[in-house]
């Protein structure tokens, strides 16, 4: 296998990690939200933080590092049309991401809270949720433009 092979298959793995776990995090946690049990909640968001550091955190620097060996093995410029789409795009969508980590922290620690005294949760809580998903959308749409253009190489 040729490092070229050997780096794509990394940097497919990583995409695929990257848009599971969040995809699948992004799901159990809303549906979550929808149930209205605060332990349930704090379980759930408990595992959506561990999943983040354990899962997209790395795939995110994987993703970075082979896309721009990659690119440069290739001998495409990072400015190169449908490459330039795709890096703005993904920048876009990590900066859709640090503010729904720092959310989910503090969602997670508001659920523990009020689980550990059995009350609701704050008002709070439902605000940082409703911000949290609407984040979530771009990112989504983002990363799927992604693979369109890495998958499409229009001219």
């Amino acid at each position: 296998m040729t490092p070229y092979f050997a780096l794509k298959a990394i940097h497919i793995v990583s995409s695929t990690v990257l848009f599971g776990t969040g995809l699948g995090t992004a799901f159990f946690k809303w549906i979550v939200d929808r149930s209205g049990s605060v332990v349930a909640i704090r379980v759930v968001g408990e595992k959506v933080v561990l999943a983040d550091w354990l899962f997209t955190s790395p795939a995110i620097v994987v993703q970075a590092v082979t896309g721009i060996t990659l690119s440069r093995l290739l001998g495409f410029p990072l400015t190169h049309g449908w490459l330039a789409y795709a890096i703005g795009l993904y920048c876009l969508a990590g900066l859709c991401w640090l503010p729904v980590v720092w959310l989910q922290i503090r969602m997670r620690d508001m659920a523990r809270d009020s689980a550990a005294r059995a009350t609701s949760l704050p008002l709070q809580y439902w605000t940082y949720a409703r911000v949290w998903f609407w984040l979530g959308v771009p990112a989504f749409l983002s990363v799927i433009i992604v693979f369109w253009l890495m998958v499409a190489k229009p001219g």
